[in-house]
């Protein structure tokens, strides 16, 4: 299991879900995120069932809600022994300490989910900030600022493009973790994302982990793929 390799798994079903897996590797534990679109349509046991077969799991729910409803759903998500759970940044430092009171609370293995804040998304570009978001400053100012809060809260750390990681880290300390969507093999398109980049140029910007989805799950081969993904990031 490569513990900084995150595969996505945005499929809408759990038979998708098994016939990728299987195609990507039937015989070892993968680390993959459940987004929204499957956890939606399959619930708790589709994690229960990942989990069951040793898969590393990044539920990725980006809660935001008052603190109160944050701190009861994360205490329900710590239940289920996923390891890395997040909300959204903008939801305010109340409310990811909620999150993170929570998760303790739910938690009995004396070890809580990672949980990290995400600040933007990666389809959100600067005039999608300034004409739709309503917020008048640089992307990065944003985002750094996002950083820093999430840090202060308590949290593990964010979720980011790869270009902002070195921002994040600059802002709070080395240790805390950049989890970076947005990762394409250079041969892929880039779709509805803004700020993307390789493998390789995420390691070189110093990302703690990737989250690879359309370059894996959507090739012919998506083991191959995989497996290319890995030797990118690993010969940096």
């Amino acid at each position: 299991m490569s513990k900084d390799i995150i595969i996505a798994l945005d499929v809408a079903s759990k038979e998708e879900m098994r016939t990728l897996l299987d195609k990507i590797n039937p015989s070892e534990p993968l680390y993959v995120k459940v987004g929204m679109e499957l956890f939606y349509q399959e619930g708790l046991d589709l994690v229960k069932e990942l989990k069951s077969n040793d898969h590393k799991v990044f539920l990725d729910l980006k809660l935001h809600d008052i603190p109160t409803t944050v701190k009861k759903a994360m205490r329900g998500l710590a239940k289920l022994n996923v390891d890395m759970v997040n909300v959204h940044a903008a939801g305010g430092s109340e409310m990811m300490k909620a999150a993170l009171e929570g998760l303790e609370e739910g938690t009995s293995n004396n070890k809580r989910p990672i949980c990290l804040a995400v600040t933007q998304l990666t389809s959100t570009d600067q005039a999608m900030l300034e004409n739709e978001v309503l917020i008048d400053k640089p992307l990065n100012d944003v985002i750094g600022s996002y950083g820093q809060t999430a840090y202060a809260s308590g949290l593990d750390g964010v979720v980011c493009s790869p270009w902002e990681a070195k921002l994040v880290k600059n802002g709070t300390s080395p240790d805390f973790l950049t989890v970076t969507p947005g990762i394409r093999l250079a041969s892929d398109s880039v779709n509805d994302q803004k700020r993307v980049a390789t493998p390789g140029k995420a390691k070189e910007l110093g990302c703690d982990y990737i989250v690879v989805g359309r370059s894996i799950i959507k090739a012919q081969d998506p083991r191959f793929a995989y497996e290319k993904v890995l030797t990118e990031w690993r010969t940096i």
